[in-house]
């Protein structure tokens, strides 16, 4: 495999990760207080239905992309505990801007 290629995988992985951290924070931090305070849970419905297709998304590219860019299992590990955390895909998305410019390096 090509660093273009593995470079490829890896920004897919981050957009996909990236995205549904955001969906992660909308969900807990703005419809979730709509829901409750508010008595609006309409938002939730909407939100939640988006961030369950991202989170499904996320693990189903999680498990090729760790094999195809060979992480350890600590780092794939890693990304699966950050998958459920309101802001580990953005910790984890740290360690995956190192890899990005590392692979870059070797261009």
């Amino acid at each position: 495999m090509t660093n273009e290629e593995r470079l490829a995988i890896l920004k897919r992985f981050r957009i996909i990760s990236l995205t549904e951290g955001v969906s992660m924070l909308i969900l807990v931090f703005i419809a979730m207080p709509l829901k409750w305070i508010f008595e609006l849970p309409a938002m939730v419905t909407y939100v939640g239905w988006i961030h369950g297709i991202l989170f499904i998304l996320y693990i189903l590219v999680l498990f090729p992309t760790s094999r195809k860019l060979r992480w350890t299992f600590r780092n794939a590990l890693f990304a699966l505990i950050a998958s459920v955390l309101p802001f580990g895909p953005f910790l984890f998305d740290r360690k995956l801007r190192k890899q990005e410019a590392l692979i870059e390096d070797r261009n």
